[in-house]
């Protein structure tokens, strides 16, 4: 009986494990902006291109759109627009085909961050729906990162900011303030340690002669052999590319073995944002107010005028 309790709490045990190691895994492949988040400090380099254009290789536009200007401690919309056709499928880690899935970094100006929930109207909570954004790390919210989401679904997301108020933060200004956006479709090419995803063009590593193709077992793919001058080169290609050369095939160095298989790429813009003081809006109005006053003022002394004209005429 003892054995029997022992042996079911070990399987309980090992089913646990397995559980929460495919868990972690299926969440580590889907949560790509995680690979950006724990390899760079700041999203956007010194020359100005965020990060995640070394994974995603493909250049694809992105569009973000902004009011002009904010006033302080109000939340505005941010709305950032990934466009794809939504026909097309992409490479799934399995090779199989799959939808699309989106995701982006907002980089915002400092003391600029994601609304909490209260501030926000039932408007604005329908237009964001259920994205989650998340800081790039504790120190910066103003940066803000979201996805992998559905692409037919989130193409065009809508992220609502809270604008800072200079009388609490003093480290704001009224100022114009730029924003940089980036937007990925689909899985990148490469990992951030530089290997090749399977979303990607193959090669040959040398030049040769297509010796054999053999599938790989339990993986899938197919092992390529290379028969150069002296020696015999093989190189794995994992399911997903298909592949372009046959057995007895004379390739060069760097010939393409596969096709391209991605349908994704990544994009960035930027615009800008004036956080405007109430004082100076107040005073235009008022200045506007002064004008229309001595327009008024003058179309009246006019008519005036004109009445004295005529008066002293007919006299």
């Amino acid at each position: 009986m003892l054995n029997f309790n022992k042996l079911k709490l070990t399987s309980f045990v090992t089913f646990f494990i397995i559980l929460f190691t495919t868990f972690s895994i299926s969440t580590d492949v889907k949560a790509y902006p995680v690979f950006a988040q724990q390899n760079y400090p700041q999203p956007r380099e010194a020359t100005g291109r965020i990060v995640c254009a070394n994974c995603h290789l493909a250049q694809k536009p992105v569009e973000i759109e902004v009011p002009q200007a904010v006033l302080p401690d109000t939340v505005f919309e941010a709305v950032v627009k990934i466009p794809y056709d939504k026909q097309i499928q992409q490479v799934g880690a399995n090779g199989k085909k799959a939808g699309l899935n989106v995701g982006a970094v907002l980089i915002l100006p400092e003391g600029f961050e994601i609304a909490p929930p209260e501030r926000l109207s039932e408007e604005m909570k329908a237009k964001v729906g259920k994205l989650y954004f998340q800081p790039y790390s504790a120190e910066q919210k103003n940066i803000v990162v979201v996805g992998p989401v559905p692409g037919k679904k989130y193409s065009e997301m809508v992220f609502p900011i809270l604008a800072p108020d200079p009388a609490k933060n003093k480290s704001v200004s009224y100022l114009k303030y730029p924003i940089y956006v980036g937007g990925n479709r689909g899985r990148g090419q490469l990992y951030p340690d530089g290997s090749k995803s399977n979303n990607t063009v193959y090669t040959a590593p040398a030049a040769g002669t297509i010796s054999a193709i053999e599938p790989i077992e339990g993986k899938g793919g197919f092992k390529v052999s290379i028969q150069a001058e002296n020696d015999t080169i093989t190189t794995d290609i994992p399911p997903g590319p298909e592949l372009l050369v046959n057995i007895g095939d004379v390739i060069k160095a760097d010939q393409a073995l596969t096709t391209n298989p991605n349908v994704g790429g990544f994009g960035q813009g930027e615009t800008e944002v004036v956080l405007q003081n109430p004082a100076r809006i107040q005073g235009l109005l008022i200045f506007f107010v002064f004008i229309l006053l001595a327009q008024v003022f003058l179309v009246l002394k006019k008519k005036q005028f004109e009445k004295v004209q005529l008066a002293e005429m007919n006299f």
